[in-house]
């Protein structure tokens, strides 16, 4: 690890006055201090973030104001969370152990980088470590890599579990930068790879993540299921999130987002736009994840997520029609 500068910000305003080129922000730091150790990030300066007066979740009528400080585990136990978007809550109790999610801040977990071996090995060519010297990934180890939304430079998918579930509620993230403050719709931080890997998000240098802002709670009731290669503290291999309402056995609202498909949460709204004025039924609930998955392009060895992804829907959904 080679050696950098360490300040610590007194308020977003200031965190956003220190950022200069090789400059990074740090929360908890569960993600970047590995990358940091295994010599793929390599900052100049750190800014630490993590006592910044942003680490309240707040209730705003029927919606809820999340800190960027707050952490992992005090989200998933926050009895509003647990009480109005339980599918949230269990996205993040599954997101990692109780060690990691007692570190890991939101607004980290947003921004954390793909798990690919390719991308954490050095020794490697990666287009989205090192732009333009290739993906290894796609004639090598992909088995656990996109299958959609994937480009010829990057085949890596996002690791987030609670941002699948932020997708699914169309939540909101709030950000202070050199160009002022916006609003940046959920899903709509992250970005599909294209020829520009390197970028996971949309946000620009010296952007801060404050705050995410969860809408009122979608009617119907919701699930986060995982399918991973170990019963805990492993990445995805499909997630999914979901919100079914029923009105006299007709489907009047749906929201579907999955993890471990895709470069970024991938909101399924071909399948959502098959569903919501039809029937609740297995056999419409299977049609409508065909339709999501026709785009799907897998490689040789990640084949196997399209049927893994089209029947973790359809169990989800019909768990939550019955």
């Amino acid at each position: 690890m080679r050696q950098f500068e360490y300040v610590r910000a007194a308020s977003p305003a200031d965190a956003v006055r220190r950022f200069a080129p090789g400059t990074m922000y740090l929360g908890g730091g569960t993600n970047l201090v590995d990358l940091m150790r295994l010599g793929v990030a390599e900052p100049g300066r750190l800014v630490d973030v993590s006592r910044l007066p942003l680490d309240t979740i707040e209730p705003d009528g029927d919606r809820l104001r999340i800190g960027a400080a707050v952490r992992n585990s005090d989200l998933a136990a926050h009895p509003l969370l647990r009480l109005r978007y339980p599918m949230l809550a269990r996205a993040v109790l599954t997101g990692a152990s109780g060690q990691v999610r007692n570190m890991a801040t939101i607004g980290g977990n947003l921004l954390q980088r793909t798990r690919c071996g390719y991308f954490q090995d050095v020794t490697r060519p990666c287009n989205k470590r090192q732009p333009g010297t290739g993906c290894p990934a796609i004639e090598g180890d992909h088995a656990n890599h996109a299958i959609l939304g994937a480009s010829d430079s990057c085949v890596a998918t996002h690791p987030s579990d609670m941002a699948v579930a932020l997708a699914a509620l169309g939540a909101e993230v709030h950000v202070t930068g050199p160009g002022g403050d916006r609003v940046i719709p959920m899903p709509g931080l992250h970005r599909l790879p294209g020829d520009t890997p390197e970028r996971d998000t949309v946000l620009e240098p010296g952007d801060l993540i404050t705050a995410v802002e969860l809408p009122a709670p979608p009617p119907g009731p919701s699930a986060y299921r995982k399918v991973r290669e170990r019963a805990s503290f492993a990445f995805a291999l499909v997630s999914i999130a979901a919100v079914l309402d029923l009105r006299d056995g007709v489907v009047g609202d749906c929201r579907i987002a999955l993890g471990g498909v895709a470069h970024v949460p991938w909101r399924a709204e071909r399948a959502e736009e098959a569903l919501i004025g039809g029937p609740a039924t297995g056999e419409a609930f299977l049609a409508a994840a065909e339709a999501e998955l026709e785009a799907a392009r897998p490689l040789p060895r990640n084949a196997f997520k399209v049927p893994l992804a089209r029947n973790l829907i359809v169990r989800t959904l019909e768990e939550l029609a019955s």
